[in-house]
């Protein structure tokens, strides 16, 4: 069988509700490189029979900034690492209330709300639920938090106050992550998880790709993903940040990001797959590409520690490929 009609025959699995197996998401992510572009093009089919042309676009509010106690090594915001970032405390409501107003108004059909700490103390939990009520009272957008771990009644008020989904990253593959991250483990990121499910929430998770993982490590990742099944998954591509141990990674071809895209939507083919931090600084058409191969979903206006593009040239780009704001 060729590499094209391997490819069609995965796609005719996914259209079929069967599904593909881990060793044939395998070879997909491995294709010569002469093939990559048929192995877009029907991601891109998949992306559309079963999400049509919308594209789903969040905005995010980091609500507390550095400072965190975790030792994630990509992470700017961490304590263990001198970076020069500003650092600051919950908003009161009125000032988050303000820019999801304008968040809305961006055409943002989502808000995350997203805080740097390990997990939320008692206090600062009621100061974000306190957040997220006036949000709904005054606002009407979709409210996504991304707060850390959680328990169980979190989890629950959560539900409660009418959060759609809850954003907690696996970050990379099991067999990198202690490479990565040291104060906390692989195990305690699928807890929270399946926390969050039991509590009736959507998930939303992913990664950072170019940590220094291998190809391979970027599948596990994908096919954990897959076992997941979260309504979104979130793929970062990593801005290294001075001061950081990751500070002077090598980045990522062009080419390896379209191949990791392409096979989680062959994977989940009905997820948002959303193209997150490093859109704009690491691809050459901030996301175009991707969205074309597998992505049906940005993050506007800026990410936890860093700009991005404003919503109207976001809106442009979409409009310009064809698809939907």
């Amino acid at each position: 069988m060729s590499t094209i009609d391997f490819i069609k025959e995965c796609q005719e699995k996914v259209f079929s509700g069967i599904g593909i197996s881990s060793d044939e998401a395998k070879k997909l992510l491995n294709i010569p490189e002469e093939n990559l572009n048929e192995l877009a093009k029907c991601a891109n089919q998949i992306t559309q029979d079963f999400n049509g042309k919308k594209v789903d676009v969040e905005q995010l509010n980091n609500i507390k900034k550095n400072a965190c106690s975790e030792d994630c090594t990509f992470c700017g915001q961490s304590a263990f690492f001198d970076t020069g970032i500003e650092t600051y405390q919950l908003p009161s409501p009125e000032e988050v209330v303000s820019k999801a107003k304008k968040a809305k108004e961006d055409g943002a059909e989502s808000y995350c709300l997203v805080a740097a700490w390990r997990e939320p103390s008692k206090n600062d939990f009621e100061k974000v639920c306190k957040i997220i009520n006036e949000i709904n009272k005054k606002v009407g957008i979709s409210v996504e938090c991304s707060l850390g771990f959680l328990t169980t009644e979190q989890a629950k008020k959560l539900k409660e106050l009418k959060v759609k989904r809850y954003n907690h990253n696996l970050e990379t593959a099991r067999s990198k992550f202690s490479e990565i991250c040291t104060t906390h483990t692989y195990e305690d990121r699928l807890k929270t998880l399946a926390i969050a499910r039991e509590a009736g929430l959507e998930l939303c998770t992913g990664g950072i790709i170019g940590l220094g993982e291998t190809r391979e490590q970027r599948l596990e990742l994908a096919i954990e993903l897959g076992r997941l099944f979260p309504e979104e998954v979130t793929i970062n591509i990593l801005v290294p940040m001075p001061g950081t141990p990751l500070e002077l990674q090598t980045d990522l071809p062009n080419s390896e990001i379209v191949r990791i895209f392409s096979v989680i939507r062959f994977l989940l083919p009905e997820s948002v797959i959303k193209i997150s931090g490093g859109r704009e600084s690491k691809l050459d058409d901030s996301g175009a590409e991707l969205l074309q191969s597998g992505a049906n979903g940005i993050i506007t206006e800026g990410y936890l520690t860093m700009g991005g593009n404003e919503a109207k040239k976001d809106r442009e780009l979409i409009e310009k490929i064809g698809l939907q704001a």
